[in-house]
């Protein structure tokens, strides 16, 4: 079943990867110049951009070495890049189609065609180029976004609930040492009670997480009671077993369609990821049986990755959710896509009695960049009255 996931997931990505690339090089191709040697270091060049990202998730997977990294760093930030040269170039053309139809292109653009295209080719080169820096810079910088919340049930000695939240770290090659460190620092400078890891802690294969020890760095988190996550789509990518297992050694309570009860106080409830059963065929069990044996006189929070039927924790009682995994659409213009997509793709929302967050997340997936929102780590105040 995971095979036949793979194969129809993966020959669907690669031809819209392939039909885009090659978009953009049949474009550049035409922009060039007529010298042989210029177009053949630009089909080079770019056939080396345009594999770049493949071949190094493949390498990675075989042997983790600086190349590899390379070959991902490089073609994450082209992920990036292709966007919006994608963008550029589609509107570009529809530009010359309404000028084919109703002509109002001033005549110096075709006195030296040739000269035109190149410059064109160069602007839009240095848009990208400053949209690529600008959103990189923008995703290694996330903020504290806060969160009050009421919840109408009392609980004996407890007033308030000190959480901090970061979904989507997506721990791997891109979202390295340095940047993990940073992730941490900021979520214990909340001095937190409890902190919640809701999904796409790892990004795809844990190799490269093993190989900088980054659970040394997880191991600094500092919580009065405990770190619990729970799986993404990401984690069932690169392997959900090996991600939990390594997880779990490195202090992190992995909540996979179960609950804790703390302190006879509240429950956490963690729900495995709905991508389960596309990657294993097993299904993950509806909430109604995870929640059975809950006595929801008492607070109950839960993470679920996705934030898909909303209404099923309404339904139950469950007091707060917190989701991400949307990312926001990460670049713009993919918000409005998300925003499509979801009942709510960021942001709080209540329903009934039950409250809603939905974070856009604090590391990135593919282009290290974000063009639409600045990353986030959660901070809320969970008040009981």
């Amino acid at each position: 079943m995971r095979k036949i996931y793979f194969i129809i997931f993966f020959s669907i990505v690669l031809t819209v990867y392939g039909l885009v690339n090659y978009y953009i090089f049949r474009t550049g191709w035409f922009a060039l110049p007529s010298d042989f040697s210029i177009k053949l270091i630009y089909t080079i060049i770019f056939l080396f951009v345009f594999l770049s990202f493949l071949a190094g998730r493949f390498l990675e997977r075989r042997q983790i070495s600086w190349f590899s990294s390379l070959l991902v760093w490089l073609g994450s930030f082209w992920l990036g890049a292709m966007v919006y040269f994608f963008f550029i170039i589609v509107f570009l053309d529809l530009i010359r189609l309404i000028n084919y139809i109703f002509p109002f292109f001033p005549s110096f653009i075709y006195s030296d065609y040739e000269r035109t295209k190149l410059i064109t080719a160069l602007i839009s080169m240095i848009i990208v180029f400053v949209i690529t820096v600008i959103g990189y810079i923008n995703s290694l910088n996330p903020v504290i976004t806060n969160l009050d919340i009421s919840i109408k049930k009392v609980v004996q000695d407890v007033k308030e609930l000190n959480i901090a939240a970061a979904t989507d770290i997506h721990l791997g090659t891109i979202i390295c040492k340095s940047r993990l460190e940073k992730i941490v620092d900021k979520i214990n400078s909340l001095n937190p009670d409890i902190i919640f890891l809701p999904g796409d802690v790892v990004d795809e294969d844990v190799g490269p997480v093993i190989k900088q020890n980054l659970g040394e760095t997880l191991k600094k988190l500092n919580a009065k009671i405990g770190i619990f996550g729970i799986t993404g789509n990401h984690e069932y990518i690169g392997g959900a077993e090996k991600a939990c297992k390594y997880l779990e050694e490195h202090r992190i309570f992995m909540l996979r369609d179960s609950y804790v009860r703390i302190d006879n106080t509240y429950y956490i409830v963690g729900r495995e990821d709905r991508s389960i059963k596309g990657f294993t065929g097993k299904l993950r069990k509806p909430l109604e049986e995870i929640l059975q044996d809950v006595d929801k006189s008492y607070p109950v929070i839960l993470m679920d990755h996705q934030p898909i039927h909303l209404e099923e924790a309404m339904r139950n009682n469950v007091d707060f959710q917190i989701s991400g995994h949307t990312h926001h659409g990460q670049l713009w213009p993919f918000n409005y896509i998300t925003r499509k997509v979801y009942e709510l793709d960021r942001g709080y929302k209540k329903m009934g009695e039950t409250h809603y967050f939905v974070s856009c997340g604090v590391g990135t997936w593919g282009p290290p960049m974000r063009t639409n929102c600045r990353p986030e780590i959660l901070n809320i105040k969970l008040k009981f009255s």
